[in-house]
């Protein structure tokens, strides 16, 4: 959906400080672009438990991090998820690989149990499934960002 440039320029403009992420096939097709990018400090994870903890320790700090990470990455995130949202208040924002959201009869139970969880966890989210859906991720984190809440972008994977 977007390119590298493109996802820069976007997390740029809504003054994105730091992307906390662990990539997936599609979203690290970004990598080369998120590590160039000179106002956007780019930190690695080894697990996706980890990137809500490390965002919310930099929102609190005064950053404005974004979680990137793929919907497996979600599901085995959970409980770290449901403790910096819910139990500490912190609306992240995150950015998540919708694995397999493009391939309606692939049988990947992904696609079945993502939204399911994000609605789970009372999260609001929005889908860029298509190129002209690019949008709804400004408007989605200005609204979150407006609002004090957390939220979600999913960005649809597979073959188009």
């Amino acid at each position: 959906m977007f390119t590298g440039p493109e996802i820069v320029s976007e997390l740029t403009a809504l003054e994105i400080s730091h992307v906390v992420w662990l990539p997936d096939s599609t979203l690290g097709t970004w990598e080369q672009a998120l590590s160039e990018a000179p106002d956007l400090h780019l930190v690695r994870v080894c697990r996706e438990g980890e990137a809500w903890a490390i965002a919310a320790g930099l929102q609190l700090a005064g950053a404005r991090p974004v979680v990137m990470i793929q919907c497996t990455g979600l599901f085995e995130s959970g409980d770290a998820l449901r403790n910096v949202i819910h139990d500490y208040g912190i609306p992240l924002f995150a950015i998540i690989g919708y694995r397999s959201y493009l391939l309606e009869n692939s049988g990947d139970s992904a696609r079945t149990y993502t939204e399911p969880i994000l609605r789970a966890f009372e999260l609001p989210y929005r889908i860029i499934g298509r190129p002209e859906d690019k949008t709804l991720l400004r408007e989605h984190y200005l609204e979150c960002r407006k609002n004090a809440q957390p939220g979600v972008v999913l960005i649809g994977e597979g073959r188009m």
